[in-house]
């Protein structure tokens, strides 16, 4: 839970330790600068098209969110590029950024003046290197054990992408990953407060991403019968709160956000965008992929990230949903949203509706989408929904256009 107004209030003696943003690193179909991207959702422009890295002609959904290049000079090198899985590359691309928009250039003479020992990566991804694991099969079946690439293993592995950050920058601090799904994002950047808040790090590398654009990631979700199968139109196909969604639209990239403490920040002179005011996590202990239809599990969490923060229901006035146009999902999101918030001036929307679902990584790219919308006064528009089930408000989620909002 982020606020924009606890980022300034002076500290008292016996205050906690407080966590500050101030830095952000994205990747994404909609762009690879957080100010880019933030400005294309504003815009309501879809990241959806067909998909061109491998065949899709006998996949009954052949689009997703996906990015078409990215330019990773400066950030790595041209061979190690070469061989990375991509979710590695997303995510170091991401946290370099990162550290750029803080004022800290990786490569530059700034975080060389960091306490290194007290700053830690927490970065995580909910599928790991899927195309370095199915390269490594693929050799396995066709060429047997001895000619298999010696990076599939660590390659593949979900904590690979913040630990290869770490070695880059030499982060001494907390290092590891959380894989919990399409929450993956979520828990990381809490963890990774939390960390600062105890006293674990002074600067936390926070976030996630996924790349399962690959034929066994989209086949293994047609499998499921999750995604979407709109073909002839894939930028109209993700449209939460609508009564013809079909499903989700897989998507692709990474976010990092820098975490600092509040101190620590001031004493360098960084721009702070926002302050991590509190969290919480809970289970819904119901269905493998279905949610808890009363809500009870979100309520719940909503609560006590309320209660974590300090705040009341009525200090929150914005919630970049998680709305993945699913049948189950979004109007039992919605519900519980409105009953912990039920306030007129609340207002929602869904950044999956123009970029998909990042899995792993939608928690922390949506991140960055509230923090712009903080530092804007700005939310974008949940596009697509022509036909909002009965009882949404398209008001409250921001149907069709921006809207000038300003984030509490």
């Amino acid at each position: 839970m982020l606020n924009k107004q606890q980022a300034f209030r002076g500290k008292t003696e016996s205050a906690p330790r407080r966590v500050v943003v101030t830095g952000m690193g994205v990747v994404s179909c909609l762009g690879h600068e957080h100010d880019e991207f933030y400005n294309n959702l504003l815009a309501g422009k879809s990241g959806i098209s067909l998909i061109e890295g491998f065949n899709t002609k006998d996949y009954t959904t052949r689009f997703a969110g996906e990015i078409k290049s990215l330019d990773c000079s400066g950030y790595i090198t041209k061979k190690f590029e070469k061989r990375v899985d991509a979710v590695i590359k997303y995510i170091m691309v991401a946290g370099k950024k990162a550290l750029g928009d803080a004022g800290l250039p990786w490569d530059g003479p700034a975080i060389k003046d960091l306490n290194r020992m007290r700053c830690g990566t927490l970065v995580g991804t909910a599928m790991g290197g899927m195309t370095s694991f199915a390269n490594a099969v693929e050799a396995l079946e066709t060429t047997g054990h001895r000619k298999m690439n010696p990076f599939c293993i660590p390659f593949a592995i979900t904590n690979m992408g913040g630990a290869m950050l770490a070695m880059d920058l030499g982060f001494m601090g907390p290092n590891y990953s959380i894989s919990t799904a399409c929450a993956t994002g979520n828990y990381c950047i809490m963890s990774a407060a939390e960390h600062i808040k105890r006293g674990d790090a002074d600067l936390m590398l926070a976030g996630a991403g996924d790349a399962a654009i690959i034929p066994s990631g989209i086949g293994g979700f047609i499998a499921c019968k999750a995604l979407s199968k709109r073909n002839d139109d894939p930028a109209a196909a993700s449209r939460p709160w609508d009564t013809e969604r079909d499903g989700f639209v897989m998507g692709e990239g990474a976010a990092v956000l820098v975490l600092e403490e509040y101190e620590h920040a001031k004493a360098r002179g960084a721009t702070i965008y926002a302050e991590y005011a509190g969290g919480a996590v809970t289970c819904d202990a119901h269905h493998m992929t279905e949610p808890q239809p009363e809500g009870k599990g979100v309520i719940m969490c909503l609560e006590r990230a309320l209660s974590s923060g300090g705040l009341k229901a009525e200090d929150v006035n914005y919630v970049n949903a998680h709305a993945t146009s699913t049948q189950a999902g979004d109007m039992a999101e919605y519900r519980a949203i409105n009953k912990v918030f039920g306030h007129a001036d609340l207002r929602m929307n869904s950044t999956k509706s123009m970029i998909g679902h990042l899995l792993g990584g939608a928690g922390a790219v949506e991140a960055v989408a509230t923090i712009k919308a903080i530092q804007t006064g700005w939310l974008h528009p949940t596009i697509n929904l022509h036909n909002p089930e009965p009882g949404v408000d398209p008001v409250r989620v921001v149907s069709g256009q921006k809207q000038h909002h300003p984030v509490k």
